[in-house]
């Protein structure tokens, strides 16, 4: 097949590219466990090229013998790894010196380990530009994935009450449900016994919460410049399906509107992109590893950026350039189908190109993901903290008109809220009012109806510790109003 390996020097000769999941530099053979780790890792992964003869600062400092060493490298790879990986292995000129490149396809018979460590301990991915000893669920995962299955279509025994019959009816209606169990593989034939697989149990199942503790959305709002200021969480439990319709929620509630509050569909109105948010998580949900342990998917709403963080790292083969080129592989095959059944994703490949291209018709910059040890984040900005500042991006600031709707009093109360949470008897005592309801009716629910004051605990309503604080909406339409000559 050859070695591409063509590098590119800065003007002072030293290698331009820096290590990254496909690409380790080695200055010599001198510690041969760690190339081997790296080779390991590369073949457990993405691939990728392990080049000899680079300092640490990049410099080409080339191999002295490249025939010896080329054949000191293929021996130690026949030794040192199973099962048996070979690697094409070529020495490539770099300027005047000659540099010793072992490149590594994704392999088919995974995992493979470093052989002396073991088959339990000597198993490393690829981690960024590390090499990470993998845990037991994910050498699980590498099982799974050569062997041509996954996760979720195996058979859950552990599930006693069986699948909602009445959602997957309503799901598809065009379809008959035992045949729809079956040709989605909710459920699949196991030693005689129908039973749902764990996909299934995560999409329809009954006992859901019970046997996948783990698969619910924790949504945050933070706030201020460190983002460490959590003023708003919520856990939602609830199928798949449902989720990306109750994270759209949490944000609206959280985010604000353009100047024509009537267009509620209109989501180019809103501070943050919902419609990439949505992908970002629909695309969370269908490729979280389910089989692990360690938090639910997480969606963290902060001042200029959203995350979507869900389980699992990238599959073996793929990378982040190959998600923005289109390439698509499923590490949850029944999840996928039926999110794509029920029209919940349109085709294979373009969920990350779209979310690319919407971010550049919103003027927004590009989307991320960055590979954590056990996790994927999506890393969406958004126009919410320079709208807030009053950079609005558009004509379309988010304000309120003075004619409204809202009470005469509405900025007062809502100078008094900018200085901190304040009760109801507090606010309604400034405007010389007594704490009743007919009063907090008429002057403080309006404001909390458009959205520009919320209460602290809005789940316990008549609680003693219930304050009011201002919205960033709420903060947008006061610094509107004092900066306007009107």
């Amino acid at each position: 097949m050859g070695i591409d390996f063509v590098p590119a020097l800065n003007a002072d000769g030293t290698l331009a590219a820096f290590e990254s999941k496909t690409l380790e530099y080695k200055r010599d053979l001198s510690s041969p466990d760690r190339v081997m780790r790296a080779l390991v890792a590369f073949a457990n992964s993405s691939g990728g090229c392990v080049v000899v003869g680079v300092g640490d600062d990049h410099s080409v400092v080339g191999v002295e013998d490249p025939l010896a060493e080329e054949n000191r490298l293929a021996n130690l790879v026949m030794d040192a790894i199973r099962p048996l990986l070979v690697p094409e292995i070529e020495t490539v000129p770099v300027g005047d010196k000659l540099v010793l490149v072992a490149k590594v396809y994704p392999a088919g018979r995974r995992p493979f380990h470093v052989a002396a460590d073991g088959a339990s301990r000597g198993v490393y991915v690829r981690l960024g530009s590390s090499n990470v000893q993998a845990d037991r669920a994910t050498i699980a995962e590498l099982e799974r994935q050569s062997e041509g299955g996954g996760f979720d279509q195996l058979p859950n025994h552990g599930d006693r009450l069986g699948l909602d019959t009445t959602a997957i009816a309503k799901t598809f209606p065009d379809r008959d449900v035992a045949s729809a169990q079956t040709v989605l593989q909710l459920t699949v034939e196991d030693q005689g016994t129908t039973v749902p697989t764990n996909g299934g149990v995560l999409l329809f199942g009954k006992e859901r919460e019970r046997l996948f503790p783990d698969a619910w959305v924790y949504c945050g709002r933070f706030r201020g410049p460190d983002g460490l200021d959590l003023v708003d969480m919520q856990e939602l439990y609830a199928p798949l399906l449902d989720l990306p319709d109750l994270v759209e929620a949490f944000l609206k509630k959280h985010a604000f509107r353009g100047a024509d509050l009537t267009e509620w569909r209109r989501q180019d109105d809103w501070s943050v992109p919902l419609d990439i948010i949505r992908e970002a998580v629909v695309n969370a949900l269908v490729h979280s590893d389910y089989a692990q342990s360690g938090g639910p998917l997480r969606v963290a709403f902060y001042d200029d950026r959203v995350y979507v963080e869900s389980l699992g790292g990238l599959l073996p083969g793929m990378t982040i350039e190959a998600m923005r080129s289109g390439v698509s592989r499923v590490r949850n095959r029944v999840i996928a189908r039926v999110f794509r059944e029920a029209g919940m994703i349109e085709q294979w490949g373009y969920g990350v190109q779209r979310m690319f291209r919407r971010a550049a018709e919103l003027g927004l910059p590009e989307p991320s993901y960055v590979e954590l040890p056990g996790r994927l984040r999506c890393v969406i900005p958004t126009m919410h903290a320079q709208i807030m500042a009053g950079g609005a991006p558009t004509a379309e600031s988010p304000r309120l008109p003075v004619d409204s709707g809202l009470p005469k009093t509405a900025g007062a109360l809502l100078v008094a809220l900018a200085g901190g949470p304040r009760t109801r008897e507090e606010l309604l005592g400034m405007l010389g009012l007594t704490d009743q309801f007919a009063n907090s009716a008429r002057h403080i629910k309006p404001l909390i109806d458009v959205g520009l004051v919320e209460m602290t605990l809005p789940d316990k309503l008549r609680s003693k510790a219930q304050r009011y604080r201002l919205t960033d909406a709420g903060r947008v339409w006061l610094k509107d109003r004092q900066e306007r000559p009107d």
